[in-house]
């Protein structure tokens, strides 16, 4: 079997196959790391074939975001360009997931680093930075118009994540009481935001996107999904996937809103009561990619056990149950439902039931 040409770019550049290291784990890229002499150790990637994309994308280059950002945010990987490809400088550290899961809570200093890094983002605005946009400008929400920004959103997820998978999961959502209406609910549910001067935004920050360095600061790694926004979406994408002790999840949120309007007045106008309305379309959006990846999952092999197909069904339930109210679904099926909806979904895609 031929090498992936990221391994065969790596191997390349490296000099010496022996010290690349990869494929590491991700799930935009197939990405691996290797040394060069007297720089470190730099990433060299590419996309992955028949990826599911569950988000939008707004730059059309990660690399050439980074090296516009630099200078201008902290803590994010260098980028340098080695016989026309575009490397990331691989930072060394632990993923803040590897030091602490979720659910635990994140250090004072470790705080204040990711506060800092809201501080900085809230400062990078349209109007401060030129990278090649995926979307035409006839596609962009007007600067400030929260509830057009959240319609972007909503739109991609119903028409790119739910209606473009229909063919394949059309019968499982069903069995799981979910379809089209529930995109009126959940547009009723986000509509009304005030508006928020936009900024940059990370939209991706998470345990396992934070990196800790052996002087313990922070670095902030795969921004394959930045882009221009509402700041309370960022914070909200923040809360729901990072997983803080509700207690901190707390302060977090009232310590954004002060750093965001020191820097831009305006930037947390109406957070209290914006920021559920978000937190329900982060968790709505989450039933629909994790349903679907965790189809796939069990698709992987023929030899999955009952054992592991309950796992799933515990781990669909409250997936179901925290977007049950934005998408206004009757009921949530319990676990034994959420099986046999699975065990049905691997019949009729000709994997044998378990």
């Amino acid at each position: 079997m031929s090498k992936p040409q990221a391994r065969r770019w790596a191997d390349e550049l490296s000099g010496d196959e022996n010290v690349v290291v990869g494929p590491l784990r991700g799930y935009h890229h197939e990405t691996y790391v290797f040394p060069l002499p007297g720089r470190g150790r730099y990433k060299c990637r590419e996309p992955r074939p028949g990826l599911f994309w569950f988000d939008r994308r707004c730059f059309a280059s990660e690399e050439q975001l980074l090296r516009d950002l630099s200078g201008r945010i902290s803590g994010i990987p260098d980028v340098i360009e080695v016989d026309g490809l575009k490397l990331q400088r691989f930072v060394e550290g632990q993923t803040l997931g590897d030091l602490l899961s979720d659910g635990l809570a994140v250090p004072r200093a470790v705080l204040a680093q990711i506060l800092a890094l809201f501080e900085q983002l809230a400062r990078v605005t349209t109007e401060t930075l030129s990278v090649d946009r995926c979307c035409t400008t006839l596609d962009r929400p007007e600067d400030g118009d929260s509830d057009g920004f959240m319609e972007w959103f909503v739109r991609f997820t119903e028409e790119h994540v739910y209606r473009g998978n229909l063919p394949a999961f059309e019968g499982l959502f069903a069995d799981l009481g979910v379809g089209d209406e529930g995109f009126k609910y959940l547009r009723k549910h986000v509509s009304g935001l005030r508006e928020r001067p936009f900024c940059l935004l990370h939209a991706d920050l998470h345990r396992e996107n934070l990196i800790v360095d052996d002087e313990l600061r922070l670095w902030t790694i795969d921004w394959e999904l930045a882009t221009f926004g509402d700041p309370l979406y960022d914070l909200a994408t923040h809360l729901h996937l990072m997983r803080y002790p509700v207690r901190q999840a707390r302060a977090v949120a009232h310590r954004w809103a002060e750093t965001v309007e020191q820097v831009r007045p305006g930037s947390s106008v109406g957070w209290e009561h914006d920021l559920p309305l978000l937190l329900g379309y982060k968790r709505a959006q989450s039933l629909f990619t994790d349903v679907i990846r965790t189809a796939l999952s069990l698709d992987a092999g023929p030899e999955e056990s009952p054992r592991q197909l309950v796992r799933a069904a515990l781990k669909l339930r409250p997936v179901l149950a925290d977007a049950a109210l934005p998408l206004g679904l009757d009921s949530v099926p319990g676990p034994r439902r959420i099986v046999t909806a699975l065990v049905r979904w691997r019949r009729e895609h000709g994997v044998p039931p378990a």
